[in-house]
């Protein structure tokens, strides 16, 4: 199943994307986003509107950012070998974890900016781990319980403003430098 957010007919809602078009679940299921569904239904509610005709062919439809409401983003940077390598970080204990801001995300088929104040504008094709349950003090044995889908992520950086500091969130907050979609699956 392929959940994303989008606009259609002037209105922000979400959905299950098929072939033809999305079915827009906002009013079938009574809220209002889909980062409010996953908190309050399990897939299984989501699955039961899939066979539904679309409310809206794809050709209509505006993506917007898979959550666009997001409350935190979590990143983990040098998460994997080669690069820690290339960038000749040294080996660390625990993971490099920054945050992004859901403004600074843009959607499916629209640009990521670079802002004119940098010339160092680079990116990172990602995986965007959507965690749809919430908790805290969460054992590891239950933390894929969560764990509600996937989807893409490019995380575009402002490498020129990242490097400033030992902090990266300068450079992963400009406004439309991350995409997020166009789906979760």
């Amino acid at each position: 199943m392929r959940l994303t957010s989008f606009r259609v007919d002037g209105r922000d809602t979400f959905g299950i994307v098929g072939d033809e078009g999305v079915i827009d679940l906002a009013a079938r299921l009574g809220v209002t986003t889909l980062r409010e569904a996953l908190g309050r239904f399990g897939l299984d509610e989501f699955a039961k509107h899939s066979g539904h005709a679309p409310d809206a062919p794809l050709g209509d439809v505006t993506w917007l950012p898979v959550i666009p409401d997001a409350h935190r983003i979590f990143c983990i940077g040098l998460n994997y070998e080669e690069h820690r390598l290339e960038t000749k970080r040294e080996p660390t204990e625990n993971p490099t974890v920054f945050l992004r801001l859901a403004s600074s995300q843009v959607a499916h088929e629209q640009p990521l900016v670079r802002p004119r104040e940098s010339t160092q504008f680079d990116y990172e094709g990602e995986i965007a781990v959507v965690i749809g349950k919430g908790g805290r003090r969460i054992r590891p044995e239950d933390a894929w319980s969560h764990v509600v889908g996937y989807a893409c992520y490019n995380d575009g950086s402002v490498r020129d403003w990242q490097r400033h500091t030992t902090q990266w969130i300068a450079g992963k907050n400009f406004v439309g430098t991350g995409g997020f979609g166009p789906w979760m699956v």
